[in-house]
Order: structure tokens, then sequence, then C-alpha cells
């Protein structure tokens, strides 16, 4: 008897497109065992609202982490509601909850991050904005990294799907000149026109797995670790692992501004790692190429750049974000308990 798997995500716009391009190659991978009469898996979706997406309206920064987009899903997976769950990679924590694994990492989209500007606006690039333009970002690394080569350009968070986004940044009296976002949200929306400029390393340094996908699973279900190895994109596996360790031992979460970028060309893996003060005034950078021939080859690497980071300063600097972080948090839960009681 075939096995139905219910493949699982956030239900934005995005995640439903991600979703129904997994759901795509798993259905891809039995279509010529159509008239076949041995017994061919069948595959559906489910899709939900996770605490992320309910708050739109704090800072990324100050939200607490990554878990805020997986952990109701990885209730339901781990419930045996569902059987997968498709992430955008560098939504997902570095280390996962007991009984999950990462089944399967697909081919990356560019991971970059590009600059859109304002419609009817003819600015081509950061350099042609004027001073005191606002950049509408929600990312702490954008900023930390964009500060340190553009510091007359001010920045403001800005939250919500890309549609809305791209909203605030048209609005005639809206406060934004431009935006720094993920290209490959934008190419997978078919927003790709919109695109200014693409912003590449050492400009601005991407978050960790941007632009990968990957497939969560319970450990022990091993028909879903075989059909997710089945569509595993080894030279994004390698690099993205790599990312991911480094980040790992960083403790960084989605708003600390760890920047990397990764390149695997004969087998040799040069990974680089950069962590930036939020101000942009320190920032500690470095580079590391190996050979790696496996997973945990790889993840050495991204371990060992991690440590070489962490000794030139990066401990210094993630130590004062986090004293930064709580002061603001605790700054927004008082200005919480004053609303509650007005």
């Amino acid at each position: 008897m075939s096995r139905s798997f219910i493949i699982a995500s956030r239900e934005s716009q995005l995640a439903q497109i991600q979703t129904n391009s997994v759901l795509a190659s798993f259905k891809a991978l039995f279509a010529s065992n159509a008239d076949s009469s041995s017994p061919t898996p069948t595959f559906s979706t489910s899709f939900m609202t996770t605490a992320g997406d309910k708050n739109q309206s704090q800072a990324l920064y100050l939200l607490g982490g990554k878990a805020l987009w997986t952990k109701e899903l990885e209730v339901a997976l781990k419930e045996h509601h569902v059987d997968m769950l498709v992430h955008s990679l560098k939504d997902v924590p570095t280390t996962l909850p007991d009984g999950c694994v990462i089944g399967g990492i697909l081919e990356r989209e560019d991971p970059v991050d590009s600059l859109v500007v304002k419609r009817g606006e003819r600015w081509k690039s950061l350099d042609e904005l004027p001073p005191g333009s606002v950049v509408g970002t929600s990312s702490v690394r954008r900023v930390a990294q964009v500060k340190r080569k553009y510091p007359h350009l001010k920045f403001m968070d800005v939250r919500g799907n890309l549609n809305t986004r791209l909203a605030k940044l048209d609005a005639p009296e809206g406060p934004y000149s431009a935006l720094i976002l993920a290209k490959a949200g934008l190419v997978r929306l078919g927003m790709g026109d919109r695109i200014t400029l693409d912003l590449t390393p050492p400009t601005l340094f991407y978050a960790v797995s941007q632009g990968a996908l990957a497939i969560e699973v319970r450990s022990d279900d091993v028909e879903a670790l075989e059909l997710c190895e089945r569509l595993t994109h080894r030279e994004t596996q390698l690099k993205c692992l790599a990312e991911r360790a480094c980040l790992r031992v960083l403790e960084g979460g989605c708003s600390v501004p760890v920047g990397v970028a990764s390149q695997l060309e004969g087998g040799v893996l040069s990974l680089s790692g950069c962590v930036t003060a939020i101000d942009g005034a320190s920032h500690v950078e470095h580079k590391l190429e190996e050979k790696v021939e496996n997973a945990e080859d790889a993840e050495k690497v991204g371990t060992n750049l991690a440590k070489i980071l962490l000794d030139s300063g990066a401990k210094k600097i993630l130590d004062a974000i986090n004293v930064d972080r709580n002061r603001r948090v605790n700054e927004a839960k008082i200005e919480d308990e004053v609303k509650a009681t007005e």
C-alpha cells in the first residue's frame, strides 16, 4: 500500500510557492511510475500561521530567534499531523528539536541580497542615494554591513510580506528611498524585475543558507529521509552545512549581523564569514579554503572559521549586541506594560 505524505509550511505566499515547488519535485520523481503496478507515494500540502507571521510590529532584532517561524510547524511534525516541513533554510535554527532533522537541502537560488529602489526614482546603486535617504530592511546584518561603507544613509525597519514591503516602498509619501531584500524571494515571487542592483560580497555578505530550501522530517521516518535524499543538491548541501556550522558556534540568530559567502569548486570549499557591530564601526572578517569530501568535512570548515572569528574580535562584538538586545527588549516590555494600563 502506498503512503501519503503531508508537506507543511507557513501560509505566506512565498512559503506556498516554495512548498509547491518541492511538491512538484517529489511528484516528478514518480512520474515515470504512472503506469506501473508498484505502489507510488502521494503528496499533499498543509499551511499554517506561525508566531513570526503573527507579530508584524516588532523589529526582528527583538523577537528572540528563528524558532518563531518553525516551532508550531515542528509540533505538528512531531505529533504526526504532517510528515515533512519546507523551510527557507536561513530561517531554521542551527539546533533542531530532538526527533527532528534536516532530511534534504535543494539546489540554491542566488543567495545575494538586492537593492530595490522606489518606483519613479532613477538611482541605480547605494552610491547614488542622497545623504539621509532611508533604506528599509528588517535585517541587522544588512544594516550593520551597509553602514560601514555608507554612513550617510539612514535605516528603518520594514515588516510584512514582499507585496506589503514593496507597497510601503512605493507609497508617494512613504519614508523609504529603497529596500534591501533577499534576491531569491523576489525571483520566486516573479518580482525579479524590481531588482535595481545585486549587492554582492564584500559590499554585503549574505545570510547563512540564504536562497536554499530545506525539508525537515522526523529522524525516525526512514521513508521520508530516503525521499528527501533524492532531492538533495550536494553542492548546496555542503556549502549550507558549512555556513550553519559557523553560525552555530557564533550562536547567532536571524537578527545577528553574521554574514557569509561560500564557493565549492573542484572539491575545495571556500568559506568567508564576517561579524559586524550594529553601528558598523567594528568588523571582523576571515576566509578559509579546505578540501571537503562529505558533510563532516564541510561542518569542520564552518566550525574552524567561527573559532577564528571569535578569537579575532567577533566575541566582543556579539557580547555587545546581546547587551543591546536585552536592553531594548526590556524597554519594549515596559512600553507594552504602560500601554496596557492606559
